[in-house]
């Protein structure tokens, strides 16, 4: 496993970036928070774009320090945008073509045109295509770089719900097939928990966790940022498939249920749980529709608004949060230690 030693200051337009962390990269690793927390900052200066104070290195090689800088061409790197940044006077094949050449491999273009299914694309102008199909070509010509990083910033914040379901599997295929690192920017807890196998968080400039995806989405400020989607990440195991078309799945806290196939038994899924898909009873209910009711304990209780607040179950070895009313934590008797219900409306699944 290849390491990422920074040390690094940056000052710009009010904002400052103070990182001093050594971070083991392989597979995915999301560089997650808010928006302003710094993260595109962070992006392109391990990059080379923007020049900060102190040292970037990547396994042995410094890129950056007091001394010297290795410019951006030459580290190996690939970034892929939130815009794919396409040669419009190339058409795809073009494209892709031009990166070949320049790693001296251009006898792989069809290849990965097939790879990322763009084989019928080979002639279009870059313009002319969908947000999806400009993000494949971006990716596929990234990967034809043979870099020894890659980089990605928000590459899926531009793209609607469906184009973001087109692209997810040719991320994971980066991820699974290349042997590629990827440094990957979101602030979207449903991207981490499908995509990273560990993240790093910040906020304001700070780096505010380090570890892996499942331990760091369990805390309570890690999730709740503007994306709306505060929630826990569970890792279960399919069980099979039920009677009634059902898939039963098995973590530590008990078996859930969902309608989605996901695959062969004994395979392993991540489970995304949304704080908003979680109630809580005190009593195990009766004559309920949903189909998931695990027994639980309350672990923590904070505030998280006004009027709202984060309960964190322990389920098992597992932590699942849900966003209730402070009215109803209260009317429910919640603190530390009370055992609970809770009722899972429904999960989104990713398998790793």
């Amino acid at each position: 496993m290849t390491v990422l030693s920074l040390k690094i200051s940056s000052q710009h337009d009010g904002f400052s970036l103070e990182i001093d962390r050594t971070i083991p990269i392989s597979g995915v690793t999301a560089l997650f928070g808010p928006s302003g927390a710094g993260k595109s900052t962070l992006l392109r200066i391990i990059a080379g774009f923007e020049r900060g104070t102190g040292c970037v290195a990547y396994g042995d090689e410094v890129w950056e320090d007091g001394r010297h800088f290795v410019p951006p061409h030459r580290r190996g790197v690939a970034t892929v945008f939130q815009t794919p940044t396409l040669f419009p006077h190339l058409d795809v094949q073009g494209n892709l073509a031009y990166a070949a050449r320049r790693a001296g491999q251009s006898g792989t273009v069809a290849a990965m045109l097939e790879r990322f299914d763009l084989t019928g694309l080979g002639a279009r102008n870059p313009l002319t295509l969908s947000g999806g199909e400009a993000q494949r070509v971006a990716l596929a010509r990234a990967l034809l770089t043979r870099p020894r990083l890659i980089l990605m910033d928000e590459p899926l914040a531009a793209l609607d719900h469906a184009r973001r379901a087109e692209i997810f599997p040719f991320i994971e295929r980066l991820r699974d097939e290349a042997q590629v690192p990827i440094l990957y920017v979101t602030h979207s807890p449903a991207e981490v928990a499908r995509l990273a196998g560990r993240m790093l968080t910040l906020r304001a400039g700070r780096v505010t966790g380090l570890g892996p995806t499942a331990e760091l989405l369990a805390v309570a400020d890690v999730s709740t940022e503007e994306s709306g989607e505060p929630g826990s990440l569970v890792t279960a195991r399919v069980v099979g498939q039920t009677g009634d078309g059902l898939t039963e799945l098995a973590f530590s806290g008990g078996a859930i249920l969902t309608p989605e196939t996901i695959g062969a038994p004994g395979s392993t899924v991540r489970l995304f749980i949304r704080a908003r898909d979680v109630m809580i009873a005190r009593d195990r209910p009766e004559g309920l529709s949903a189909l998931n009711i695990l027994p639980a304990t309350v672990y923590t209780v904070a505030n998280a608004g006004p009027a709202s607040a984060d309960v964190l179950l322990r389920c098992g070895e597992a932590r699942l949060r849900a966003r209730l009313t402070r009215r109803s934590v209260a009317a429910l008797g919640l603190e530390e230690g009370t055992g609970c219900h809770a009722i899972v409306k429904s999960v989104a699944l990713a398998r790793e």
